[in-house]
């Protein structure tokens, strides 16, 4: 769906097909892997082992890497391009690991820490009790420490929810088309946002101020006057009230300039 922003004739059947494939491969791989001298000794052995082997196939053999030196890239937020080019950000590297993972029979999930996605891979059946592995795909399925990053986030590491996945997609990508400053783009991705969670009243905010960089303005100010309309009343901070009266003088703006084209 995303995809087919930029590539509207999509075969995304080639690519479930791609995912497929790497899956079939990785269970294989997973099959065959057996439990290294080098286990953390709280780790279960035998998920850690596992871990490793589908780290093996997905950066060894098939080259995915974090795209460190062009992270702005849109590509980056296009799975077609992710498959075929093996690059991408933490969160699309993410899906493909989890997409694979899923396939091979391996139990992994994806955590909303902040600024940087990554996986949770819970222990097996035989050791329930042993802690989670927590994997870096942008960093080559780096296995990182769950209490340093439960530190730096304050939390417990949520489980990131399908809907909060792609809202983190396509917000990621919105950002990238703004800083690009190609607002086409980046209203059809809010158009996407809002589809997703129309409760995202942000994003209904963000459109109408796309849709004025485009010179609609009537759909400008059909969007800011909603988003006012459904901001809470009452109480705000000082962040939310200068927010507030900024967007409020552009609706001012908007109905003059509106009216004067009728």
């Amino acid at each position: 769906m995303i995809a087919q922003l930029e590539y509207p004739g999509l075969d995304a059947s080639r690519y479930l097909a791609l995912l497929d494939f790497l899956g079939d491969e990785a269970c294989r791989r997973l099959a065959a892997a057996v439990p290294s001298p080098d286990t953390p000794p709280e780790a279960d052995a035998d998920v850690y082992a596992q871990v490793v082997a589908l780290n093996e196939f997905l950066f060894d053999e098939m080259g995915f890497a974090g795209n460190e030196a062009d992270y702005e890239d849109p590509r980056n937020s296009f799975l077609n391009e992710v498959l075929d080019r093996r690059t991408g950000i933490p969160i699309t590297l993410s899906l493909v690991y989890m997409e694979v993972a899923r396939r091979a029979g391996l139990a992994v999930e994806g955590v909303n820490f902040p600024g940087h996605f990554v996986l949770r891979c819970p222990a097996g059946r035989t050791r329930p009790a042993a802690p989670d592995l927590i994997i870096d795909p942008f960093h080559r399925g780096a296995i990182l420490s769950r209490e340093l990053l439960a530190r730096q986030s304050g939390d417990v590491l949520p489980r990131a929810s399908k809907l909060q996945i792609l809202a983190r997609m396509l917000g990621n990508l919105k950002r990238v088309y703004v800083r690009m400053q190609s607002f086409p783009q980046a209203r059809d991705v809010a158009d996407l946002l809002i589809a997703v969670d129309p409760s995202a009243i942000g994003e209904l905010r963000d459109r109408g101020l796309l849709a004025f960089q485009l010179k609609d303005f009537a759909g400008a100010l059909r969007d800011l006057e909603g988003y006012l309309n459904l901001i809470p009343s009452g109480a705000q901070d000082e962040e939310e009230r200068q927010d507030r009266e900024r967007i409020w003088e552009h609706v001012k703006a908007l109905r003059k300039r509106v009216a004067s084209l009728n």
